[in-house]
């Protein structure tokens, strides 16, 4: 079971730097080795406190990755806020009270800029931080191809229409990825990347009191912790048996 999430997430992320990959022949994995030098060494760091203080946010940061990438590849418009003339990603619907792990982000940027200036990427950040906290978890490694550019702009319609739903069927959920380029493999591995983190009991509460095909122990288990009405934003583990 465990070696088997270990192949997802790393299929998973081999899918997600493949949208970068096939739209910038130029990223490598040593793209600021005499520029920044210190820079995958402030990201592990700073993510082993983040994953220290708890352990979710390795999860939230693998999420906030994969957001990223489906809406205009990884380009970091995720981390985008709104302004007065300026509608960003962060409020749609997919992301909206469940993206999270911006502070996490936001530190690592800080001392990056404060070890190097104008050199790293957010985008960069958030594709070793994503990387860094899968390894914290008991996940894979890998090298990261690095060389990406920040978004100056973001597309909460697009974040609306082209994120996957916890509720889409199985015929949605192929034609949403098959628009990107990704086959029915690719989705199971982005889909098993999944096992880890938290869901709010708004995303599942269908399931568990409408649904016939499932477990009664189960339903009735998350039942406890996700009432029929209210309490939508109540947690519960994605995989009960390995939830981190």
């Amino acid at each position: 079971m465990v070696s088997l999430s270990r192949n997802l997430i790393l299929a998973f992320l081999c899918v997600l730097l493949g949208f970068v990959c096939f739209s910038n022949a130029q990223l490598s994995d040593n793209f600021y080795g005499t520029s920044c030098r210190n820079l995958q060494t402030i990201v592990r760091n700073v993510m082993i406190q983040a994953v220290n203080r708890e352990a979710r946010l390795g999860a939230s940061i693998l999420r906030l990755f994969f957001h990223d990438c489906f809406v205009n590849g990884c380009d970091a418009s995720i981390l985008l806020d709104d302004t007065s003339t300026f509608t960003g990603e962060k409020n749609a619907n997919p992301n909206r009270n469940s993206a999270r792990g911006y502070e996490v982000i936001d530190t690592i940027k800080a001392q990056v800029e404060a070890a190097c200036p104008n050199v790293v990427s957010c985008a960069d950040i958030l594709a070793l931080a994503a990387r860094q906290g899968t390894v914290l978890l008991g996940g894979p490694s890998w090298a990261v191809p690095l060389g990406r550019r920040d978004a100056r702009t973001a597309s909460q319609s697009a974040a609306n229409t082209q994120i996957p739903a916890p509720s889409s069927s199985i015929s949605t959920l192929l034609s949403m990825f098959s628009a990107k380029g990704l086959n029915a493999r690719d989705m199971t591995a982005l889909s098993g990347s999944h096992t880890i983190g938290q869901a709010r009991c708004t995303t599942f509460r269908n399931r568990i009191y409408n649904d016939t095909n499932i477990d009664t122990q189960f339903a009735a288990t998350r039942r406890a912790g996700c009432p029929a009405s209210g309490g939508d934003t109540n947690l519960a583990p994605l995989d009960i048996q390995t939830p981190k």
